[in-house]
């Protein structure tokens, strides 16, 4: 067993501290990480705070990983020391269910997430990345491009997989039209992604402070979704529909906007239901409403080399981990532009 050193929420009420356990040893499939960067997502806080009910404290928050190979062990053959390695939400799965067969791991009803899961090694937590190491097993670790900026790259391993992956499974491409519903750290990557599928993408915000930098991030057009009339001119005229709130809203503002047979598909996770949606609105035009959770390994691999092809990553305000209880309560204001990453440097200077 290593020692690690992290932050963790000890109980709900209260901010993240300091906290040492240990990670499990390195295994024959295994690759140990040193762990340089790690986002915070929204998903975070939620369960930091025990919003969706199910915490187990200490919890030590982090799926956005991404660092530098350390050790591995001897059946490895995907890394050597000194590769670049990330960790996104999950690090094992049963391997033999449809879902894992089709690369579909996140769906797996045996799915192990990087935090406030049990390690299926060990039988103890599995905890995450605001730490400074973790072992991870090799089918569950990424190669993280050489061209990118490492800090920049890890919200792609949630944020960026989020968005990708619906894109990519409804075949969103030229000639489409796509909205964004929300410019956050999920919206952000999403307009990204659009734009480089070539599809006509519209920003849907309640804030017209938002639209300038909707358009430096690639969208076409920018609607503000408190108006009716603007979203009047947008009825029946969407082929899909991307909803990245993670807030409880009004859907029946955006089915309409759908064609016939076009899609909602929602990827934030509010701490309450959405009001239910009109059912009127989906049957008269055959509209769906859906949902779509991160992507599988194998996706998020291909995710992270369009990147690197592209020049994509996401827009970020890097902070020590110091400021973890801070950055908390500026993401409840949407005060970050668009994703929070720590340098997990500044957790060794502080240990």
């Amino acid at each position: 067993m290593t020692k690690a050193i992290s932050y963790a929420a000890h109980d709900p009420k209260k901010p993240l501290a300091p906290f040492s356990f240990e990670r499990r040893d390195v295994g024959a499939g295994d690759v140990a990480i040193e762990i340089l960067y790690c986002g915070v997502c929204h998903s975070d806080l939620h369960q930091a705070r025990d919003e969706w009910g199910n915490s187990t404290f200490p919890l030590v928050p982090g799926h956005e990983i991404v660092g530098r190979v350390t050790q591995v062990g001897n059946a490895v053959t995907k890394f050597k020391v000194g590769d670049l390695a990330g960790v996104g939400c999950m690090v094992d799965a049963c391997g033999t269910c449809p879902d894992c067969n089709q690369g579909l791991e996140q769906y797996c009803n045996h799915t192990v997430f990087t935090y406030n899961s049990l390690d299926k090694h060990t039988g103890n937590p599995t905890y995450g990345g605001y730490s400074n190491l973790i072992v991870v097993d090799q089918r569950f670790t990424l190669k993280i491009p050489e061209n990118l900026e490492l800090a920049a790259v890890a919200p792609l391993l949630c944020a960026g997989i989020t968005t990708y992956s619906p894109l990519r499974h409804w075949k969103i491409g030229k000639g489409h039209k796509v909205g964004v519903v929300g410019l956050g750290g999920l919206g952000h990557m999403a307009i990204k992604f659009s734009h480089a599928f070539g599809a006509h993408t519209v920003l849907f915000t309640t804030s017209p402070g938002k639209a300038e930098d909707a358009r430096r991030l690639g969208a076409d057009e920018v609607v503000i979704s408190k108006n009716p009339e603007e979203l009047q001119a947008h009825l029946q005229s969407f082929d899909f529909i991307l909803n990245t709130v993670a807030a409880p809203h009004n859907l029946d503002q955006f089915m309409p906007l759908l064609k016939r047979d076009g899609t909602m598909c929602l990827v934030g996770v509010p701490d309450s239901p959405h009001p239910s949606p009109s059912i009127a609105n989906l049957i008269f035009k055959r509209r769906s409403l859906a949902g779509s959770l991160i992507g599988g390994i194998r996706e998020t691999q291909e995710m992270l080399d369009f990147c690197a092809e592209h020049n994509i990553t996401s827009d970020i305000e890097l902070i020590p981990i110091q400021e973890i209880n801070r950055a908390f309560e500026r993401m409840l204001r949407s005060d970050v532009k668009y994703r929070f990453v720590i340098d997990i440097a500044s957790l060794k200077q502080a240990a």
